[in-house]
């Protein structure tokens, strides 16, 4: 499945064409293959990446232990956010899952797009507040809900992905064992389990 800028976009307000127009000159398209990484830990985060096609992780290493905190498929965001807006090294590394294509704004061009048209001022506004909202959504689910439940709810929410990811991934990011993983995924062959509201 590939999706268009305005469809990407349109999560974050209505945007003329007049605006899109100022945008789309500004983004960079980037291909990456299969298990390609985008950023490597140490590396300065330069872009804000919308997915078009695809599907990437983002994860940190604890220890010899990778952990991963997000999996954004088509129309989703990803970038390691402090670094972006820090100019510090990333603690994140980004990796492609399938062949995927990016559109990708650099800090440079972002602070193009504000002086263009302060109205894109918006824009920026609300990349930023979904980065983060993104995050805390990860962690929250990680405090406020047991393992079945994150199972559960990220069967409900992103039913492709469990055709699409790794079964090693997904079980990282809901921070569940593999074998536990295994299990609950046997369990909703037998029975649909209902997801909690979150």
């Amino acid at each position: 499945m590939e999706i268009t800028l305005r469809q990407c976009i349109s999560r974050y307000g209505e945007f003329t064409n007049q605006e899109l127009e100022i945008i789309r000159p500004r983004l960079e398209v980037r291909e990456l293959g299969k298990r390609e990484v985008l950023l490597r830990v140490g590396e300065q985060e330069e872009y804000l990446n919308l997915v078009m096609k695809g599907v990437v992780r983002k994860y940190f290493n604890k220890g010899r232990e990778e952990v991963i905190t997000q999996l954004a498929k088509e129309g989703d965001l990803v970038s390691s956010s402090v670094s972006f807006f820090s100019c510090q090294p990333s603690q994140y590394a980004i990796e492609a899952l399938e062949p995927t294509v990016l559109l990708s704004l650099s800090r440079q061009k972002l602070e193009e797009l504000y002086e263009l048209n302060p109205e894109l001022e918006r824009l920026g506004r609300l990349l930023i507040t979904d980065l983060y909202l993104t995050k805390e959504k990860w962690e929250q689910d990680h405090i406020r809900f047991d393992i079945r439940e994150r199972f559960v709810n990220f069967v409900h929410n992103n039913a492709e992905l469990i055709q699409r990811v790794p079964q090693k991934y997904i079980a990282s990011y809901l921070n569940i064992k593999p074998e536990t993983f295994s299990r609950l995924k046997h369990l909703l062959k037998k029975a649909p389990l209902v997801a909690t509201l979150s």
